[in-house]
């Protein structure tokens, strides 16, 4: 009896490391006697019917590939989930190729979509997911990393460290925004890594929305608490997440931004610095300081890095993995590595309870790797309003009285102080 082909298919944007997990996955089936198909560009043409592009995959077009970037299966987000004809044709279509195994490669909205297509399915196809994602915000246990999050990382801090070095020789500030849909650990991971004067998360502002006044004022105030200490530059590094974080008449640009198949909002299109920008601009007019700011957006150059060993390795485990757990007779489930074993999670187990779909990891403002991250940030805080000397030096640096200032940045002082003021537990063993 012929055994039944596996199929992988990767969606979402690309990440360092997809190439990897693809090769593991099909050496590891095509060893045990099984064909392996690459289903190219996501779920876009697969679910119109169209199976031109699904190519079988041999060893001699996926050996050596693990330490490239992109991928060579290529990606998109297409969403088959939003239209009951586009998951039957998608399951039909794989069953039409004699596929039995699906694989697939993406973050929460490709988890997602494996898991209804596995429902649709109904256990006539066995489907296994790897997660993927360089915002590092997939719930794996052990506060595991994603795959291609380190590369991400190593890569954004490369960049804005060359960043704190222009602005230190030129006396300006960048200010960097970084990928990060809705949770903040690439640019805090980047913020932590390089040095960088701040960096603003959407966790720190916790539940709800908050004001882009807020936001502003946050970098305003560590902009002119440096200046007063001549030190006219640095870098703040921003979570493109604060985008949908701060209060949706804030931004008139958000009402009409273009999202994406899964809803998201397209933030090329965007352009969230340049908003971010203007209002910083025109808050230190306001005060009269003089300091030149330029936006930087860092993520197209992360995303198709060639991995780091640690997601060469990772990667080749996790490939491994999926393809191991599916041929043995596992299904609805995702592949992780915890400790030195590797665990498949249930897709049932991954599931928001309000949203009916993945879950989300944030960041841990409480953990020590957030407070200690604070620690090393400049902020303007109370202490800062309550020093006279300090005081006096702001003052000098604007246009403005000591009472125009105090008042103006109460609010994000007494956040600045709230957040700095935690004191750390150790735990001795």
């Amino acid at each position: 009896m012929e055994k039944k082909a596996l199929a992988i298919v990767v969606g979402g944007g690309p990440a360092p490391g997809i190439n990897g997990v693809i090769s593991s996955v099909a050496i590891n089936a095509i060893n045990r006697g099984h064909r392996v198909l690459g289903v190219h560009k996501g779920f876009r043409n697969i679910m119109k019917g169209d199976r031109r592009n699904v190519d079988e995959l041999n060893l001699a077009n996926v050996s050596w590939i693990h330490a490239r970037g992109g991928s060579i299966l290529g990606t998109s987000r297409a969403n088959p989930t939003k239209d009951p004809e586009h998951l039957r044709n998608v399951v039909e279509s794989l069953k039409a190729l004699g596929v039995g195994y699906l694989v697939s490669i993406g973050g929460d909205d490709t988890a997602h979509s494996a898991r209804i297509v596995a429902e649709v399915a109904g256990g006539e196809i066995a489907v296994g997911h790897v997660p993927k994602t360089i915002d590092n915000d997939l719930p794996l246990p052990g506060f595991d990393s994603t795959f291609g999050y380190q590369t991400a990382r190593a890569a954004g801090t490369e960049i804005v460290e060359t960043l704190m070095e222009d602005a230190k020789t030129t006396s300006r500030w960048y200010l960097v925004i970084a990928m990060g849909r809705k949770a903040g650990h690439l640019a805090l991971g980047i913020g932590i890594s390089s040095g960088a004067t701040m960096t603003i998360i959407p966790e720190e502002f916790g539940p709800g929305n908050v004001s882009l006044s807020m936001v502003v004022d946050t970098i305003v105030g560590s902009m002119i608490k440096r200046l007063a200490e001549d030190k006219p530059y640095g870098v703040v590094v921003l979570a493109e997440g604060l985008a949908e974080k701060v209060t949706p008449d804030s931004i008139p640009e958000l009402a009409n931004a273009e999202r994406d198949p899964h809803g998201h909002i397209r933030y090329r299109d965007l352009d969230f610095g340049h908003l971010i920008k203007m209002a910083v601009k025109a808050r230190l007019a306001h005060f009269g300081a003089d300091i030149a700011v330029i936006d930087k957006d860092v993520g197209y150059e992360l995303r198709c890095r060639p991995p780091i060993p640690f997601d060469r390795e990772y990667t080749r485990e996790l490939g491994f993995g999926i393809a191991d757990f599916l041929l043995r007779g596992g299904s609805n489930a995702m592949i992780s590595r915890q400790g030195d074993r590797l665990v498949a999670i249930p897709f049932t187990d991954l599931i928001d309870a309000k949203t009916g779909k993945t879950q989300v990891r944030y960041v841990d403002v409480h953990s020590s790797v957030y407070r200690v991250a604070r620690k090393y940030m400049m902020h303007l805080t109370e202490e800062d309003l309550a020093d006279p000397n300090k005081l006096d030096g702001l003052v000098r640096v604007t246009k403005v009285s000591s009472d125009v200032l105090k008042t103006a940045f109460a609010k994000v002082a007494r956040h600045a102080s709230r957040n700095l003021g935690d004191s750390l537990e150790f735990v001795t063993s």
